[in-house]
C-alpha cells in the first residue's frame, strides 16, 4: 500500500455528544496507561474521572457540555486517537485543529507531553467553566450545498461591526461563530434571518471564546500554566492565525505567549488554518480525530473555498470523497479503520 501524507486536525469543543458517550471505552480500551494519568489529574483537581465520565450510562447537556469535563473528554479522545493513526500507512506532515483543538495540537506536535498538554486544556477549561463570560452563536453564509450565498458574509460582519459587544469568534469554513455578552447575542439573533431551520444557533455552555471579553481567563492561564511547560513541536503546526510554528526554529517561550494570550482573546481563522495546511503541505488525505463528525462539514467547506482538487459543492465532495477519500473521520467507524489499519 503506497504511502500518503496526512494533515491531522483536532476538534473543538462540540465534539463530545450524546452519541460520543463510551467513545474512550469502544476505542481504547488499550490505553489505559495513559488514560491513568489522565484521571489522576482530574482527581487531584477535585474533579471526576475521564474514564468515569466516559462510562457513564446517561448523557446529560449540563454535566458534558460543561468546559471543564467536556474539554478533558475530547482532549483524551483526541490524543488516543492521534497515537492510533497508522504511521506505516500515513506520514503525518502537520497537525492544526479547531479553537480548543489547538491545545490539542500542541500535545499531538510534540509541543507538550501528554501529561502536560491535559493539564493546559483542563486547566483553560475549568477556567472558562468557572467564568462563563458570554456566550456563542453559529450562523452560515453558505447554503445547504456548501456554495457561498453572495453577501451573506459581508452581511454578517457588518452586523458585527454595528452591534456593540459582538465579536467575530471563529472563521469555520461556511460558517462564523459570533462571541457576545447575551444583549449582544440577542439584537444580533433580530437581524439574522432564520435559515436551514436550526441558525442562528446558541452554542450550549460555550462561552465567548476567542474574544476580549477572556482577557481574564488569559490572564489566569498564564498564571495558572507556566511557560516551561512548552517546547519546540516535534511536527509542524498551523495556529489560528494560519501561522506554521516549525521544529527546531520555534521559541517555546513565544508559543506560549500566543496560546495563553492571542489565541484566547483573538478570533479564531480555522478556515485560514486549513487554506494553510493544504497549500503549503499538499497533504493527500486530512484525518480528523475524533471524538464526534461535526468538524467534518467545515472541513469539507474549508477545501471548496481552496477549490481543493476541484470540489465546488456539497455535492461534489461527498462523491469525491467516496472515490478516493481526502477526508478521513476517525469518529465514523468505516473511515475510522482506514486510519487505524484495523
Amino acid at each position: 500500500m503506497t504511502r500518503q501524507t496526512a494533515l491531522v486536525v483536532a476538534p473543538g469543543r462540540g465534539t463530545y455528544n450524546k452519541e460520543e458517550l463510551g467513545y474512550l471505552h469502544r476505542h481504547h480500551a488499550g490505553q489505559g496507561a495513559l488514560l491513568a494519568k489522565f484521571d489522576a489529574l482530574r482527581l487531584a483537581a477535585g474533579q471526576p474521572s475521564i474514564t468515569t465520565l466516559d462510562g457513564a450510562d446517561r448523557y446529560t447537556v449540563s454535566c458534558y457540555s460543561r468546559g471543564d469535563n467536556a474539554s478533558a473528554l475530547i482532549h483524551a479522545c483526541a490524543v488516543a486517537d492521534f497515537a492510533a493513526i497508522d504511521r506505516e500507512r500515513f506520514d503525518i506532515v502537520a497537525v492544526t485543529g479547531n479553537s480548543m483543538g489547538w491545545y490539542i495540537a500542541l500535545a499531538c506536535g510534540g509541543a507538550l507531553d501528554p501529561a502536560d498538554g491535559f493539564q493546559v486544556v483542563n486547566t483553560m477549561g475549568t477556567l472558562m467553566q468557572a467564568a462563563l463570560i458570554g456566550g456563542q452563536m453559529l450562523y452560515p453564509f453558505v447554503d445547504e450545498d456548501w456554495r457561498e450565498i453572495p453577501g451573506r458574509r459581508g452581511e454578517i460582519m457588518d452586523l458585527i461591526a454595528r452591534i456593540e459587544g459582538l465579536y467575530l469568534s471563529i472563521e469555520l469554513g461556511g460558517m462564523l461563530v459570533l462571541a457576545g455578552e447575551e444583549p449582544a447575542l440577542a439584537e444580533a439573533e433580530k437581524h439574522l434571518p432564520q435559515a436551514q431551520g436550526r441558525f442562528p444557533m446558541r452554542l450550549a455552555n460555550h462561552a465567548a471564546f476567542h474574544s476580549p471579553l477572556q482577557a481574564p481567563v488569559s490572564d489566569q492561564g498564564r498564571a495558572a500554566l507556566p511557560a516551561s511547560l512548552f517546547a519546540g513541536p516535534k511536527i509542524p503546526l498551523i495556529d489560528g492565525r494560519g501561522h506554521i510554528w516549525w521544529p527546531h526554529t520555534t521559541d517555546p517561550a513565544a508559543l506560549w505567549t500566543y496560546t495563553l494570550g492571542h489565541q484566547v482573546v483573538m478570533p479564531y481563522d480555522f478556515t485560514g488554518a486549513m487554506r494553510t495546511g493544504l497549500r503549503e503541505f499538499a497533504p493527500d488525505v486530512v484525518i480528523i480525530l475524533g471524538p464526534g463528525r461535526t468538524l467534518g462539514g467545515a472541513v469539507a467547506q474549508s477545501l471548496i473555498a481552496c477549490d481543493w482538487q476541484g470540489s465546488t459543492s456539497r455535492a461534489d465532495f461527498q462523491t469525491r470523497n467516496l472515490d478516493a477519500p481526502l477526508v478521513l473521520l476517525m469518529g465514523l467507524d468505516a473511515q475510522r479503520s482506514c486510519a487505524t489499519g484495523n
